[in-house]
């Protein structure tokens, strides 16, 4: 698997929806930079991208190392796609940093599991030790929940969809509970007792899913993980039927493959059969 790659955006590169023309007389090829975080996304998105070759549209995959860039990179016109969130992320984004970027398909159901390199079961936790958590506002909330169904802490009645420590009315094991940029909490595992780690990354520092200690059963819709793209760009029918046959490409037999063999069904594929695009058409 490929290491991930810093994202360097140079100033001098020609954002956006590009049309390249290979040589007189020939058809344009339509590049689209999709914005992703993490390795994993360029498995994920190689059948995709040789089936799009294929139909005249070159996807370049930009990455980034962590989940706040990706989306002002769309909305500043710096990337045309971008596949990294959930959809409670994407719904907070939009409503704290005012984005205005649109759901047009969705991917894959991920799990947010516990895992430890100290201890081989959460039976094993005593008073005090250290549990890290993703410290942005919905993946720190969902691992909270996690938390929850473990048993290990108990929230408030009324503590909502995302649910801070704040909302923490039961500990018995008197847990500290470490808030971490999400990218940074797999370097941190030999500093902590265990660590709540999102699937990509988990997956980028070669941590197996079987080993989690506390394994995610949240189902929720709102966790689905998505494609965006800027609002604005879907008024053009052009660019819509572009990224109609970049959703299509990817809701793939191909991919499913790839979810099953290469991951061991560790993603699951969700929203496949909904066109968030029709609207748009």
């Amino acid at each position: 698997m490929k290491k991930i790659i810093t994202s360097i955006l140079a100033a001098s590169a020609v954002f956006g929806f590009v049309s390249c023309n290979k040589s007189s007389g020939k058809s344009s090829e339509v590049v689209v930079k999709l914005g992703v975080t993490g390795s994993v996304y360029e498995d994920l998105w190689e059948p995709a991208q040789k089936a799009l070759k294929e139909q005249g549209i070159n996807l370049k995959i930009v990455q980034f190392t962590d989940y706040v860039t990706p989306n002002n990179a769309l909305a500043n016109g710096e990337i045309d796609l971008n596949g990294f969130q959930h959809r409670i992320f994407f719904a907070t984004e939009i409503k704290n940093k005012g984005y205005d970027i649109s759901l047009v398909g969705n991917t894959f159901l991920t799990p947010l599991n516990i895992y430890s390199n100290k201890i081989k079961s959460i039976d094993e936790l005593k008073d005090g030790d250290v549990v890290a958590i993703p410290n942005d506002v919905t993946n720190g909330g969902r691992a909270i929940k996690v938390l929850e169904s473990a048993g290990l802490i108990k929230l408030k009645e009324d503590a909502g969809f995302n649910p801070t420590v704040n909302d923490i009315v039961g500990n018995p094991k008197n847990i500290v509970i470490k808030e971490l940029a999400a990218n940074t909490i797999p370097s941190a595992l030999n500093d902590v007792t265990a660590a709540a780690i999102n699937g990509n990354y988990a997956l980028d520092f070669n941590i197996d899913p079987k080993t989690a200690i506390v394994k995610d059963t949240l189902e929720d819709k709102e966790y689905w993980n998505l494609i965006a793209a800027r609002t604005a760009d879907l008024k053009d029918k052009e660019k819509v039927a572009v990224y109609d046959k970049i959703v299509k490409a990817y809701q793939s037999a191909a991919t499913e493959d790839v979810y099953n063999n290469k991951f061991s069904g560790y993603y699951i594929k969700t929203g496949w059969g909904i066109d968030e695009l029709e609207q748009y058409k």
